[in-house]
């Protein structure tokens, strides 16, 4: 149901996977993942290493946070974020590369896993691995499934289908046998008999690749998928793999599934098999107007003009957006000093021309925004509801079951920005049902 086709852009495909360089201070924020802040076990002046817990979860949604250096705590202060929101944070001048030594940093890969599925989530919870698909939440929380709820199947997404992202591609061409020894972890967190990893058709070596390596694993089935917008989206992937669909209001283990990025399998791989934490991830840096393209291994806490400076010197002139994340989904960057966090995808340079919106203008009843949605709403509507401050109105018509996903805005001929509004109609509902819990 639903779904566009926008230029795929997936230039930086064919960019192995490097590794970041480290620098001269890290900007560590206690709140980078689903939920409430976690809570400081460090003080200013102690010295610290690498995969150290820094912040402790405190709170039931919440993560644990470790250090992604070695070296000093200069202090312990709130700090700007990529989009200008001032949240806790720790800052720590990097003194060398010394890493806690319960942490395996050998190559060899570790295959057999034998803890038990309890002992598999509390690993989990103790490495703050938390979900790298976007949306950060913690995988504890996730794989620890509610008394009369059962999984019956665990999803991989692989899809990638955001324009222009690349580190899910690159993680399957490179590491796919961790990938799918964290996959086969979380199997058995489960306790289900199958897990299933979409892939676009797309990305042909991808799914060529972790077919190979897949077939050495106890099932684990690679599903090539239908190339279309917003097919990585948790609902649309579990319905397209399973034909299940996720009620209004509902999560996906109400329908029996669990569904986990493969970029999170590769953490969890690193988590129970390495005992590392969760303190780097692989970061796209891509644009049409830049010299090379790159995807990083990039320790959190480094600065986007950090990474900027590094990759391509400045910015080109021409630049009109700097985005966190897909042109689709993602986020416009206000503030290149803040921290890159764990759920950080990419660093898209847009140029000008493609980040300027074109003049809206009055909506001609065409019903396109309709057609695109791929959660059946209407978006027309949302956008009039929410002019008028109809915000309760939009909520009976099932706003919140809105994905953000961008369709309606993308399909639009009037140009209105109707994502805009839509976001502004689903915080203002939050807010009324807030206020009656209250």
């Amino acid at each position: 149901m639903g779904g566009v086709h926008p230029e795929e852009n997936k230039i930086s495909s064919d960019a192995a996977i490097e590794q970041f360089p480290l620098p001269k201070q890290v900007v560590v924020l206690m709140n980078q993942h689903l939920g409430a802040p976690a809570t400081p076990a460090v003080a200013v002046g102690d010295k610290v290493k690498v995969g150290q817990l820094i912040g402790r979860a405190e709170a039931f949604m919440c993560a644990n946070v470790h250090s992604p250096v070695s070296g000093t705590v200069k202090k312990i202060d709130a700090c700007k974020d990529a989009f200008g929101l001032a949240k806790p944070a720790i800052y720590i001048d990097v003194e060398g590369d010394e890493w806690e030594e319960s942490i395996d940093r050998t190559p060899d890969i570790k295959r057999e896993c034998n803890l038990e599925p309890k002992q598999i989530v509390e690993k989990l919870k103790e490495m703050g691995i938390v979900g790298l698909g976007g949306a950060t939440f913690p995988a504890h929380i996730k794989y620890s499934i509610p008394e009369g709820k059962k999984a019956e199947y665990l999803i991989i997404n692989a899809v990638e289908c955001e324009p222009y992202l690349t580190s899910d591609n690159r993680a399957m061409l490179e590491l796919a046998e961790q990938c799918c020894i964290g996959i086969s972890i979380l199997r058995k967190a489960l306790g289900v008999p199958n897990a299933y990893i979409g892939i676009e058709n797309n990305k042909p070596r991808a799914i060529a690749h972790m077919k190979e390596v897949a077939s050495k694993f106890e099932g684990i089935i690679v599903e090539p998928l239908k190339v279309k917008y917003p097919q990585g989206a948790e609902k649309q992937l579990i319905n397209a793999i399973t034909g299940r669909r996720v009620p209004s209001g509902k999560l996906p283990i109400d329908v029996g599934c669990v569904v986990s990025n493969v970029g999170t399998t590769f953490a969890v791989y690193e988590a129970i098999q390495k005992n590392k934490p969760l303190i780097e991830n692989i970061l796209t840096v891509t644009g049409k107007k830049l010299p090379s393209q790159h995807n990083y291994q990039v320790r959190i806490g480094i600065s986007y003009n950090d990474i900027i400076q590094h990759a391509m010197g400045e910015l080109p002139a021409t630049t009109g957006k700097v985005i966190s994340g897909g042109p689709m989904m993602g986020k416009a960057i206000s503030n290149l000093n803040g921290p890159t966090v764990k759920g950080a995808s990419s660093v898209l340079v847009i140029d000008e021309g493609e980040a300027t919106r074109a003049q809206e203008t009055n909506c001609i009843r065409c019903g396109k925004c309709v057609g695109a949605c791929p959660m059946g709403l209407q978006p027309y509507l949302f956008s009039a509801l929410v002019k008028n401050r109809r915000f309760e109105e939009a909520g009976a018509n099932n706003i919140l079951d809105c994905i953000e996903c961008g369709c309606c805005f993308f399909s639009c001929p009037a140009n209105k920005p109707l994502l805009d509004e839509i976001r502004l109609g689903k915080n203002k509902m939050r807010a009324i049902m807030a206020a009656k819990r209250k």
